[in-house]
């Protein structure tokens, strides 16, 4: 009889415990459409917390307004919620620079939880172009002004500035063309309507490995491992080195104990040789980061691209 009652017990506490999780989910808050890097980071880390955590774990895309909505949305966070973002530098860095009304404080409305992944940015022309190095292309668009255009995923985004930095840095007047996402920039460089496009390197290496486009260089310190065989801009000969990073924050209204819970899982997760080699498999890198690390990688971050976003003078 004593051993069905203490079953008993730990079947209604189980049952418990999985009605709690499910009424009270973790909600991973992404500002893009199914399907792109920011979304992969979200799902890949959000599986593995689900059974850490033994909670539910939904992913919410909030699109539009170039990931601002989904800012705002956490940003309006009561504290008993279970919300966290999954934000980059477009939203956490480069929007509160350029947005006079950008509908929350990237620092005073987010806790940084932990950086997850950092991604780089690499310069491809068409296969048919008959360049094969990037010192032949800027000889070309020295040569030829008006065609120095480049192609980007969205007006605003890090890879904006980037070109700029590029242009800047060869002594070329960049003019930069922002579009809708990569599909429509890839669509665009391969049917010669952009002569150059720069995007975050694992959405041009697939169109790279199949042959259909060329990728000059990456803007990593070193070659990524996802491309070994495509130079840096420094073996290039141009001294430009630059990523972009994904990172979970927390409401300003959530509890510092329940942050520092949702900080040291998302550290174990991402320690997992799976979660790593997943991330491997989506062409990022994977970071293991503790949210001082995080703090300080942003900080860093808002120091390297404030000047450059001002210099620019963008307005949306």
């Amino acid at each position: 009889m004593k051993r069905r009652t203490a079953l008993l017990a730990a079947l209604l506490a189980t049952a418990g415990a999985i009605a709690h999780a499910q009424d009270n989910p973790l909600r991973i808050v992404v500002g893009y459409a199914p399907g792109g890097a920011t979304d992969k980071v979200a799902r890949i880390v959000g599986e593995k917390l689900q059974a850490k955590l033994g909670t539910t774990v939904i992913v919410e895309n909030k699109t539009g307004a170039g990931g601002r909505l989904a800012a705002q949305q956490v940003k309006a966070a009561k504290p008993g919620d279970n919300v966290l973002m999954v934000g980059n530098p477009a939203v956490m860095v480069v929007a509160p620079l350029v947005f006079k009304d950008n509908g929350y404080d990237a620092e005073r409305d987010f806790v940084p939880v932990s950086h997850v992944n950092d991604y780089e940015f690499g310069l491809a022309v068409a296969s048919a172009v008959p360049v094969r190095e990037l010192s032949h292309l800027l000889a070309w668009l020295r040569a030829n002004p008006n065609q120095a255009n480049f192609g980007v995923p969205a007006t605003g985004s890090l890879p904006h500035f980037f070109a700029l930095m590029t242009g800047d840095k060869a002594g070329v007047k960049a003019q930069v063309i922002g579009y809708r996402g990569s599909g429509p920039l890839l669509a665009d460089l391969l049917g010669g309507q952009v002569p150059v496009a720069l995007d975050t390197l694992d959405g041009l290496i697939p169109q790279h490995e199949a042959g259909k486009l060329r990728i000059l260089a990456g803007s990593g310190a070193k070659r990524s491992p996802a491309a070994p065989n495509v130079p840096t801009f420094k073996e290039a000969g141009l001294d430009l080195v630059a990523t972009g990073f994904n990172a979970f924050f927390a409401p300003a209204t959530m509890p510092p104990a329940k942050v520092q819970q949702y900080a040291e899982a998302i550290r174990e997760v991402m320690r997992d040789p799976d979660t790593q080699r997943k991330f491997a498999d989506a062409k990022m890198t994977p970071v293991v980061s503790t949210q001082a690390q995080t703090a300080a990688m942003l900080k860093a971050y808002r120091a390297q691209w404030g000047p450059v976003v001002q210099k620019s003078g963008y307005q949306p």
